[in-house]
């Protein structure tokens, strides 16, 4: 197998499918997370690359999410994507690999879709949003699509989406990248500590996108709080640390000054990734930051 020097784990393939299944869903992504999906091609995904210095990128399918309510559109549109992700993936097979878009909350869509885009498109695994309809990573009603990506060993690439509900009125519910983000990011995540999903589940490799988000603040509370509500009956005595230390991490948003050095007191370097957020960051911005390189 190949070495690559920098492999990045957040950046996004705005296809002409993935567009194409938004709109037949009926999905308006301005209206979704109040921001234009942007640009995207391969050839200047690859130009950006060799800016910065990047040798692999594993592509997966940004916000908006693409389930509706309708769980058979939702599958086709999956469908779609991911056919089109593998063709992409085989013309430049040295430089992109590809996470599989699954049509969650659809478990029996979802299941199938991770045979089919692993066995027969050759996906590294799948990419999942925070929520689908309301419905988090760490919900035991997705449990069997856990034992599938656990039976499978695979990579699980973890994507805000907006919450259902949220403040109209204020800065923060308005562009999903400002606050909406980072604040699903870390619910989701401490969902899936709260229900045990990394221990019950230990062959699945989760990416935690931007850094954590809110998690280096929120692990020692969460540990705290979590530690009295199970001394009071009113959940599970949970690990948090442990079920922490299994995650891993990627850089994408701004990382520096502060980000970055806040998820280095919480987790091991081991565990940090990168993620360059292209094309929904420009590459003129990315290539900027050096710290890292």
């Amino acid at each position: 197998m190949r070495n690559y020097d920098t492999v990045d784990f957040h950046a996004h393939p705005v296809t002409a499918a993935f567009r194409e299944s938004l709109s037949a869903l009926g999905v308006d992504p301005i209206q979704d997370d109040g921001f234009p999906l942007p640009a995207w091609s391969a050839e200047t995904h690859l130009e950006f690359m060799r800016e910065a210095g990047i040798t692999y990128t594993a592509l997966s399918i940004p916000a908006p999410h693409i389930h509706n309510g309708d769980d058979k559109k939702s599958c086709e549109a999956a469908r779609i994507i991911n056919e089109e992700l593998s063709e992409i993936v085989k013309s430049y097979s040295d430089s992109f690999a590809f996470a599989a878009v699954l049509p969650l909350p659809c478990v029996e869509g979802a299941v199938a879709e991770t045979a089919y885009a692993m066995e027969e498109l050759g996906a590294l695994g799948v990419k999942v949003a925070t929520n689908s309809n309301g419905v988090y990573l760490g919900d035991k009603s997705l449990d069997p699509l856990m034992e599938e990506l656990n039976r499978r060993n695979a990579l699980a690439i973890i994507h805000p989406c907006r919450a259902r509900q949220r403040p109209e009125n204020v800065i923060t519910g308005t562009v999903a990248a400002i606050y909406e983000y980072p604040a699903d990011t870390t619910r989701v995540v401490l969902n899936m500590i709260a229900n045990r999903v990394m221990t019950r589940f230990p062959n699945i490799r989760w990416i935690v996108p931007h850094c954590g988000s809110f998690l280096p603040y929120m692990l020692q509370r969460f540990a705290g709080v979590s530690g009295i509500l199970a001394s009071m009956g009113m959940m599970e005595t949970v690990n948090a640390q442990e079920e922490f230390a299994k995650l891993y991490f990627d850089i994408a948003g701004d990382p520096e000054p502060v980000a970055l050095d806040m998820l280095r007191m919480v987790a091991d370097d081991s565990h940090i990734v990168y993620g360059s957020d292209f094309p929904h960051s420009p590459a003129k911005v990315i290539t900027a930051k050096k710290r890292w390189k």
